[in-house]
């Protein structure tokens, strides 16, 4: 009958294990019969995982007791546009690798549609609609880079060009701030725009070339990286969420080739086919625009992969009963 520890054999000298070899199998057997087979094989696996972590690295209790208040302090720095759990699993990456686990679908079917990659916080269901041509700079910084930024969407399996698909985008003022944590200069909805495509399914607007920055420093986030050694910077960056009712929908970030922070960034959010090239616009551009950038999107058809319902009210701030 397994036991609950008690009989260990901490430091034998036979070579036989220092600890009971079957206590962590004790603890996955308490689940009840009834407990649903994915969550079984889930929490049977975090189980796993996490005694194995602790042999590992012969965790103290003092260390224990340091990482439950850390976790603790986690839940308290929560409030809406601060999702701090987020912020920790972006410095880790595992955002970044859930999402590359589900996208790991579309390749093993050699299609090519464009990578998904994190939300981040900022992202909002306010968004206006704006028509095809709009710009999103309502408050145009005095070293800003007014873009023409335009491409199409397009069916992964067929190229075709996709009607009538929202093409939602945000980004920073060059302050590194967002409108909602800037209204000492932005207005509300500055740089944030939805876009639907046309008939052929091209899409086009104005911008401003992002620009990089530091991710909040204060909170247990912060103390995280600072623990290992790592600074805080984001590549620039635009946001995107295309999205359309028969499709899969992907949401991004799309980062100038040329930043210097592409390597090392602190949310490990890069992919090689998010990179943009900006280059001069042309003279007679009806705007004035400075640069122009080109993005095309492909999309696979939701037979491939069903929708993720708890992600937009989460990054929303929102306490969601499920996880993704």
């Amino acid at each position: 009958m397994p036991t609950n520890g008690a009989n260990a054999s901490n430091g034998t000298k036979d070579g036989s294990s220092r600890f009971d070899p079957n206590f962590t199998q004790h603890v996955i057997d308490l689940m009840s019969p009834e407990t649903k087979p994915r969550h079984r094989e889930i929490l049977s696996s975090l189980i796993r995982h996490m005694h194995d972590f602790c042999r590992e690295v012969e965790l103290t209790q003092e260390e224990w007791i340091i990482g439950v208040n850390y976790v603790n302090s986690i839940g308290q720095a929560y409030r809406k546009n601060r999702n701090e759990a987020w912020r920790v699993c972006d410095y880790l990456g595992i955002e970044s690798l859930v999402d590359e686990i589900n996208h790991k679908i579309v390749t093993e079917k050699d299609l090519s549609p464009t990578s998904s990659t994190i939300l981040g916080p900022f992202w909002s269901p306010e968004t206006p609609f704006r028509d095809l041509g709009a710009s999103v700079v309502q408050d145009m910084p005095a070293d800003g880079q007014l873009t023409f930024f335009h491409g199409v969407i397009r069916d992964a399996e067929t190229g075709a060009g996709i009607p009538n698909v929202v093409f939602d985008m945000w980004q920073a003022s060059t302050n590194g701030k967002y409108d909602v944590f800037d209204p000492e200069n932005q207005t509300r909805h500055n740089l944030r725009g939805k876009f639907r495509t046309n008939a052929e399914g091209k899409f086009w607007f104005y911008c401003i070339k992002p620009t990089e920055y530091s991710i909040d420093t204060s909170g247990p986030s912060a103390e995280l990286i600072a623990l290992m050694g790592r600074h805080p910077m984001r590549p620039a960056h635009i946001h995107m969420m295309v999205t359309h009712d028969d499709y899969v929908g992907v949401t991004a970030q799309l980062y100038p080739r040329d930043d210097r922070w592409l390597e090392t960034d602190s949310v490990s959010a890069v992919k090689p086919d998010l990179l943009l090239d900006f280059k001069p616009a042309a003279k007679d551009d009806p705007m004035g625009a400075e640069l122009d950038v080109e993005y095309d999107v492909r999309l696979l058809p939701k037979k491939f992969k069903p929708d993720s319902t708890m992600l937009m009210g989460n990054a929303n701030g929102e306490q969601a009963t499920e996880k993704v």
